[in-house]
């Protein structure tokens, strides 16, 4: 999977979203609730497993994500960008500052084992 590079590069916090809806309007930050916050090797480590997401096909379910983030840079003023993950549809949606047009939907093979570690990195945080 693609992410906006420089944001990456320039990461400092990652929230973590249990998302409870989708957004009311076009760049709003997907509702719910923030269950952690990572920083350091952590933060560095759950993007590195975000980028290693293999490509898929659409899959039909609506886009219901279940899991967000929200990345920052050091000044933690605005999100740089947003990703929410459906692990039914294989959809990621992304917005935000650092994202261009062609990153903000994509899919991925949410039976592969990176997906899976990946969900399992999320519902551990949720503890």
């Amino acid at each position: 999977m693609r992410l906006p590079a420089e944001a990456v590069a320039a990461s400092a916090l990652i929230e973590v979203v249990r998302v409870s809806a989708l957004p009311t309007e076009p760049g709003a930050p997907y509702p719910g609730r923030v269950v952690a916050h990572w920083v350091g090797s952590e933060a560095a480590d759950a993007l590195t497993s975000i980028e290693n997401l293999p490509g898929s096909q659409q899959h039909r379910c609506g886009f219901s994500p279940g899991w967000g983030v929200r990345v920052y840079e050091d000044s933690l003023e605005l999100a740089q960008f947003e990703a929410a993950f459906c692990f039914s549809c294989h959809e990621v949606r992304m917005h935000g500052p650092a994202v261009p047009p062609e990153l903000a939907k994509q899919f991925f093979d949410a039976e592969s084992p990176p997906a899976r570690a990946l969900l399992t990195l999320f519902r551990g945080a949720d503890r």
